[in-house]
């Protein structure tokens, strides 16, 4: 008899939320809130942009993971590594020490300042990360469609990151880093 086990294998990090970030309870999903919270100026906390980190860091290994993002207007995803500035200006890129996907307004960018060309508008992405071989790959999780593979050296531990805007008239109102089934 097979059993089927559910896992979200990135939680998010309450520690690490802007104020403006709103978790789920089960820290699994994130929205851009209507307001800002009162939380403490810890030295891990995102005060400057609305980011929120994972709670586990990776230093070693392949990981991968989903992130519903749906008809969400505007969001980051990625890694991050450990020592990023969390307090002052920086834009999302490889060089500030931020490895992602941007989606804003309709495009799809790279971190670097390149425009992606996709043939439709994403729902559900995937990131992977080969720490060892040094590349941060995104994927269309439909169909496994390579977006776009960030190549580098790492360091050090890199963190799952994430970004939003508000939802505005979408119907998709959280990003959700979704769940695996796995057969046993």
């Amino acid at each position: 008899m097979k059993d089927q086990v559910k896992f979200s294998p990135v939680i998010l990090d309450p520690n690490t939320a802007n104020g403006w970030i709103h978790l789920s309870d089960d820290l699994t999903s994130l929205r851009r809130g209507d307001t800002d919270q009162q939380l403490p100026d810890n030295p891990e906390r995102n005060t400057k942009y609305w980011n929120v980190f994972g709670s586990e860091g990776f230093k070693s290994g392949k990981h991968s993971w989903n992130v519903e993002v749906g008809d969400y207007p505007r969001w980051t995803a990625g890694l991050a590594k450990e020592s990023v500035d969390r307090k002052g200006e920086r834009h999302a890129s490889p060089e500030n020490g931020i490895w992602c996907l941007l989606h804003h307004d309709g495009k799809y960018t790279n971190g670097v300042g390149e425009t992606l060309k996709l043939k439709k508008s994403l729902q559900r992405i995937r990131v992977q990360l080969d720490y060892d071989m040094g590349t941060v790959s995104f994927y269309d999780s439909e169909d496994m469609t390579l977006i776009y593979t960030h190549r580098d050296t790492f360091t050090e531990k890199l963190f799952p990151y994430f970004n939003v805007s508000p939802a505005g008239d979408a119907k998709t109102s959280d990003l959700k880093i979704c769940q695996y089934q796995i057969n046993l």
